[in-house]
């Protein structure tokens, strides 16, 4: 009888105690990894949207310099802007653009690329030559830009900080015209350091 009531018996407060003991240590463990894991997700997704942001500048910046068109264009005060020009900032006329609807427009366009503050930011004129009341669409690419600089390839293999040419501006001259061989564009990116975009220019 002492033993069929010996077997009867549930367990004991020190088995139970040392049961849920074990039960919360395996519990923070698992939470724990599985913490571990939703992080690392979270810091990989976010790395995957910097560097397709970065991608998509790149393309982007591609996609336009590669149909510059030597092309000049009248600015807001009836001056005449050069097909290219660029010193901290850059603005060229481009070739290519998309009518899908048909519009009685040009298929040139004139884009641009500035920094503001810390934001690249891309301008499009619905127009080549402008009016006074003439304003582009802004399209911000990315608020990690804390500098840009820009280089321009001459015929000559020579490196120019501004298009076009100072030795070629004529004081109340027309501006030159002619595009570089290249653009070289630095980007300085809080994440990633400075990168240095080489983008070929299209044959004369």
């Amino acid at each position: 009888m002492r033993v069929a009531r010996r077997l009867q018996a549930g367990f004991t407060l020190l088995e139970m105690l040392v049961a849920l003991s074990i039960f919360a240590l395996v519990s923070v463990m698992s939470y724990s990894g599985l913490r571990s894991v939703l992080q690392q997700r979270s810091a990989t997704e976010a790395e995957a949207t910097r560097l397709g942001e970065l991608q998509k500048i790149y393309q982007l910046m591609q996609r336009d310099l590669e149909q510059a068109v030597n092309r000049p264009v009248r600015g807001e005060y009836g001056d005449t802007l050069p097909p290219l020009s660029g010193a901290e900032s850059l603005q060229f006329t481009r070739a290519g653009w998309n009518n899908p609807l048909g519009y009685p427009r040009s298929s040139l366009q004139r884009v641009g690329y500035a920094r503001v503050d810390e934001r690249l930011v891309r301008y499009a004129w619905t127009v080549l030559d402008r009016a006074q009341d003439t304003q582009p669409l802004e399209q911000p690419l990315s608020d990690q830009i804390t500098r840009m600089e820009l280089r321009y390839l001459t015929e000559k293999d020579d490196w120019l900080p501004q298009w076009p040419n100072p030795a070629e501006v004529v004081v109340g001259g027309p501006p030159p015209e002619g595009l570089p061989r290249a653009v070289e564009i630095t980007l300085e990116h809080k994440q990633y350091g400075e990168l240095v975009w080489l983008f070929r220019m299209p044959d004369p």
